[in-house]
């Protein structure tokens, strides 16, 4: 029996029949619209802005979250899979979906009023509102707790100061939710663009993630009425929860990066010829190419099971750590190891392999860090906070 190479443990028998016609679905958006067009993109520092009505047609906007609210209503598992299908694409993709839907949308729908669902979570999921996450800020984003963004009471409304940076969607977003210090702890904002003293300046000169907006976020004396503000959650607890929603994506997503990888260089070994034979009949290309696929193959088995325990309720914010700091370890090496295996053709992106390696630079960095997810993992086994 012929196995699937980029799934050895045949894990898609582990998925359910909504869950294969999900992942199918998204693997034919990402064949069909974006692989044609993206790496035109990221050599233009473009976000394409064209597939935004065809993301939302396909219900991938916020796909975990009630239908009456816009979303899709679909399992953790079948989020997990848009999100590896989508960065098989590339990065940049995966990280629209992500942020609109677990750092915009998930947090209007837990700590929200429900006006404020009603307002803005069905325009949300149409892509007709763009939304950004505002959190990280310009001396650091490993320690959120030292927050300078400040929102302060001023009658009905709420003064904002500060600035926040390194925010995907941060110049295409409509709506930013933005978490200040308040005399009461850190809370949630609902920052509109057009609101005086709000501005978003793109980042340019990137080497990772061209075909994806990044911004940083300006508040001078901002007044955001009280109707904005998120009421049901104070303190860290709020931005975290959104982190660990969106991390439980990209514990997914590098996976998807990985196999186009893998796929490319599987082509591509067996066609090149060295020294009169395929580069694919060496022992170096093959043990290369067997270490990739053993290490995604672990990344699979792990995901699938912490998707099942995250829709059983049973998921820990340690355990999406885990699986963040391995899949996306496992990812960049295998972008690098292609890279390398596709000789001089490797550093141009009409191969896939280096936009993905620099992609997942920003992917192993953002949403907690390796080193972070490292010390979580330490810290669970040892009882002691190394931070």
């Amino acid at each position: 029996m012929s196995l699937n190479p980029y799934d050895l443990y045949d894990t898609r028998s582990l998925l359910t029949e909504e869950e294969r016609a999900v992942q199918d679905t998204v693997a034919r958006f990402t064949d069909e619209r974006v692989i044609p067009i993206i790496g035109d993109a990221f050599d233009e520092g473009r976000f394409p802005r064209e597939l935004i009505p065809e993301i939302a047609e396909l219900g991938l906007l916020g796909s975990s979250l009630p239908e009456e609210y816009g979303g899709g209503g679909l399992n953790s598992v079948s989020y997990g899979l848009i999100c590896q299908e989508l960065e098989r694409g590339d990065s940049g993709i995966r990280s629209f979906v992500s942020v609109q839907s677990s750092l915009c949308m998930y947090p209007i729908f837990a700590y929200g009023t429900e006006e404020q669902k009603q307002r803005w979570l069905p325009s949300m999921g149409r892509g007709e509102t763009i939304g950004c996450f505002g959190l990280t800020e310009p001396h650091g984003g490993s320690d959120p707790a030292n927050m300078k963004t400040s929102a302060k009471k001023d009658g009905g409304d709420w003064v904002l100061n500060g600035s926040k940076m390194w925010i995907t969607n941060g110049n295409l977003a409509d709506i930013a939710i933005v978490w200040a210090q308040t005399d009461d702890g850190i809370q949630g904002f609902v920052v509109e663009k057009g609101m005086k003293g709000f501005a978003a300046q793109e980042i340019k000169h990137k080497m990772s993630l061209r075909a994806s907006v990044t911004s940083g976020l300006f508040f001078d004396n901002v007044r955001v009425p009280e109707a904005n503000r998120l009421p049901n959650v104070k303190g860290l607890k709020g931005p975290l929860g959104c982190l660990t929603q969106a991390r439980y994506g990209i514990t997914w997503g590098p996976i998807g990066a990985a196999i186009a990888c893998l796929d490319e260089v599987l082509g591509y070994t067996k066609e090149r010829i060295l020294f009169g034979r395929p580069v694919a009949a060496t022992q170096s290309a093959q043990l290369k190419m067997a270490d990739m696929a053993r290490r995604i193959t672990m990344a699979q088995l792990l995901v699938v099971q912490l998707g099942r325990m995250k829709d059983a309720g049973t998921m820990a914010p340690t355990q999406v750590s885990l699986a963040k700091w391995n899949n996306c370890r496992m990812a960049i090496d295998i972008a690098r190891q292609c890279r390398d295996l596709l000789g001089g053709a490797g550093i141009t992106t009409e191969h896939c392999a280096i936009r993905h390696a620099m992609n997942l630079e920003s992917v192993i960095t953002y949403e907690g860090t390796e080193t972070i997810h490292q010390l979580v993992v330490g810290r669970e086994l040892t009882g002691i906070n190394a931070f």
